[in-house]
């Protein structure tokens, strides 16, 4: 079976035009490592600055869709730049419609959708509490999986647990910008700023948590023996 991946650049492989200024230090999306965390073919859809209406517009949903075969999985998460255009693609507007309209035609295709929550920007305040970025979409996420009956993978969460979890200076290593830093390179403004796109380390711990995710959905290892109680060997 093959995962399709519909997104943004915080999905998006290393290709589409985003650069650190490094060559050692590459700015990718967390579908560019998902292969390494399942043994099914990856197709990775998705593009730098895309929302649910230029994904569509461009014709890269209808290439998606042509690629599907029954049984096939596509995860799509969306999000980052649906909310600069908020009177065309409203979180429980316009957003919100194109995305079930996805998992319309996935499901009419043949294939399993999974709706994804945005990855979180990696947005301390001055008190050291990690700040909310994305306002109501994730909200908007959760509610239409439960109301379509589709899974959800929430990125958001998970990342909100990754950043907090490391903290504000370890979690700088999953963006350029500390990975820089890290290396002994100069760090300019522009790069200091992003705390959106990941490097290497980042995309591939978000790529490992949606690959058990998925794993988890499809019943992998459910028929594995319970391990029961361990016992302290002497």
């Amino acid at each position: 079976m093959t995962i399709h991946l519909a997104g943004d650049s915080t999905v998006a492989p290393t290709d589409h035009g985003r650069t650190s200024g490094y060559p050692e230090i590459p700015l990718l999306g967390w579908g560019d490592e998902l292969a390494a965390f399942t043994d099914d073919v990856v197709r990775n859809h998705a593009i730098g600055g895309a929302t649910t209406a230029s994904f569509r517009a461009e014709g890269r949903w209808e290439k998606l869709l042509a690629e599907l075969r029954p049984g096939d999985t596509v995860v799509i998460q969306f999000g980052h730049n649906d909310q600069k255009e908020p009177d065309e693609l409203a979180a429980e507007g316009g957003y919100t419609d194109r995305l079930a309209r996805f998992v319309a035609e996935a499901r009419a295709n043949g294939a399993r959708p999974v709706l994804a929550t945005s990855v979180e920007r990696r947005l301390f305040d001055g008190d050291g509490a990690l700040r909310w970025s994305h306002g109501p979409y994730p909200a908007a996420v959760r509610a239409l999986g439960h109301e379509l009956d589709v899974p959800v993978l929430d990125l958001t969460a998970f990342t909100r647990w990754l950043y907090g979890w490391l903290g504000r200076d370890a979690s700088a290593a999953l963006f350029p910008h500390g990975a820089a830093a890290a290396a002994g390179l100069p760090v300019d403004e522009k790069l200091a700023k992003d705390n959106t796109h990941f490097t290497t380390a980042g995309a591939r711990a978000v790529a490992r948590y949606v690959g058990e995710a998925l794993a988890s959905l499809d019943g992998v290892h459910d028929a594995e023996e319970p391990l029961g109680a361990w016992v302290m060997q002497p």
